[in-house]
């Protein structure tokens, strides 16, 4: 299915583009979260006149994200969580978690889906977690997960 682009994708393509992409990836996240258009001709005429106030409206987003970006790149963030004796969680950290403690520590708002941790949290320990705030832009943070107490 062909649609144009209306904000830069990573790795799908830039503003205005038209891309051939599969029918539910279109329709269920490209056209749902307004990142994208169907190719029609009528379409293709709009998307060409306002593709100037688009770019400006992504380098603003892009200059918002390189903010954000300096204030967290790099930053230690630390979470208690309950483990066993041979130093393994109940459970995992979720990116939910790292935005809610990014969230309380910082008051900057990111959601969960821009957060990629390197592995999976499982255990106690330094892991490193990568922050995806534009498609140009990403950000390296770690969490130090510390035991809160440990349950026999």
């Amino acid at each position: 299915m062909k649609v144009i682009l209306l904000e830069n994708v990573k790795r799908i393509g830039s503003i205005g583009e038209v891309i051939d992409v599969k029918r539910g990836f279109a329709r269920n996240y490209l056209i749902a979260n307004k990142k994208a258009l169907y190719a029609s001709k009528e379409n293709i005429k709009e998307v060409e006149k306002i593709k100037t106030d688009l770019s400006k409206k992504d380098n603003e987003k892009k200059k918002e994200a390189s903010l954000i970006a300096e204030e967290i790149n790099g930053k230690v963030y630390s979470v208690k969580k309950l483990s066993t004796e041979n130093k393994e969680l109940y459970g995992s950290v979720k990116p939910t978690e790292i935005a809610k403690i990014i969230q309380d520590e910082n008051k900057i708002e990111i959601k969960p889906s821009m957060i990629q941790p390197v592995e999976e949290i499982k255990a106690l320990g330094k892991f490193k977690v990568k922050i995806f705030l534009h498609s140009e832009v990403d950000a390296e943070i770690s969490v130090d997960v510390s035991s809160a107490e440990t349950i026999q």
